[in-house]
Parts: C-alpha cells; sequence; structure tokens
C-alpha cells in the first residue's frame, strides 16, 4: 500500500498532466471555433491547478524563493543532462517526429537552468533580477532576458513570434 507522500507525489503527476491536457485541448477547441468548450477546458485547467498546487504544498514542495530557486535549477540540470538526452537519441534512432520538440526542449531547458540560477545568484547576493522584460519563444520554450532576439537561439524561430511575459 503506498504512503500518504508517495499517493502526494502521484496525485501531484496526474493534476500537472491534466492541466497542460486540457489547456492542449482548449486550444483545439478554440482553433476549431468551439468557444465556449474552450472556456470549459481552460476551467477545468485551473480546477487542476488548484488541486495539484494543494498537493505540492502538502508535500512540502514549496519552500523560501532560494529553496524554490535551487530546485528548479536542479530539476531543469537533470532535464538537459539526463533525461532528455536518451529520449531524443531514441526518436532519433527511431527516426520519430518528436526529435525535434525534445531537441527543441533539451536546449531550452539548458538555458533556464541557467536563468535559474543566475536568478539565485542576485537572491543570494540580497537582490531581485533586475527589472527587465522577459520573452518566451512560442515554438521552442526558449527564454531570453531583456528583448526578443531576431531570431530563436534554440529553434530558430522568427523573433517578433516571441511572447512577451507579464
Amino acid at each position: 500500500m503506498p504512503t500518504t507522500m508517495e499517493n502526494l507525489a502521484t496525485a501531484f503527476a496526474g493534476e500537472s498532466q491534466a492541466n497542460r491536457k486540457y489547456l492542449a485541448f482548449a486550444k483545439k477547441a478554440e482553433q476549431e471555433g468551439y468557444a465556449q468548450i474552450a472556456r470549459l477546458f481552460r476551467a477545468a485547467a485551473d480546477a487542476e491547478t488548484i488541486h495539484a498546487h494543494g498537493h505540492l504544498n502538502n508535500m512540502g514542495g514549496i519552500g523560501s524563493t532560494v529553496e524554490n530557486l535551487e530546485s528548479a535549477v536542479m530539476g531543469e540540470t537533470y532535464e538537459y543532462t539526463e533525461m532528455y538526452p536518451p529520449m531524443l537519441a531514441q526518436a532519433e534512432k527511431e527516426k520519430h517526429k518528436s526529435k525535434v520538440m525534445f531537441g527543441f526542449a533539451n536546449k531550452a531547458e539548458k538555458v533556464h537552468a541557467g536563468l535559474f540560477q543566475q536568478a539565485l545568484d542576485a537572491l543570494k547576493s540580497g537582490a531581485d533580477l533586475s527589472q527587465m522584460d522577459v520573452y518566451l519563444c512560442p515554438f521552442c520554450g526558449d527564454i531570453e532576458f531583456g528583448k526578443a532576439p531576431d531570431k530563436c537561439p534554440v529553434c530558430g524561430g522568427l523573433g517578433s513570434k516571441f511572447l512577451k511575459v507579464a
């Protein structure tokens, strides 16, 4: 029989995945012209986020900002050094279309780890990051500080497509 902590981890993973899946479903419904169904999917996604945050909190998974940044650096580093490389290699071996996103994600996670480390270093010196704009590539997940590049350094997408994060 699983422990409560194991149950919380399973519930957190399931709720987190449901959130992302429902947001993807909402986007598709919107593209197909079903605005109300899209709204339902977005509401359900928000509900799943409430559940996921509650489970993460009950697991003790939300710490101080320093602890959260350390966790983020560790998680992103694991993804680009250990998790994605064998996934990418397998997809390439199988000539599976997922090799493109695995490659983008692997490169973007390295960027994320560096940005989280930059934030951690700033916080440990007693400061927040300097105020700047933050941009997100909607194709590969690259994040850039300051201004959007002319061309995404990860996927080559147009910088004009980057989303300014509020």
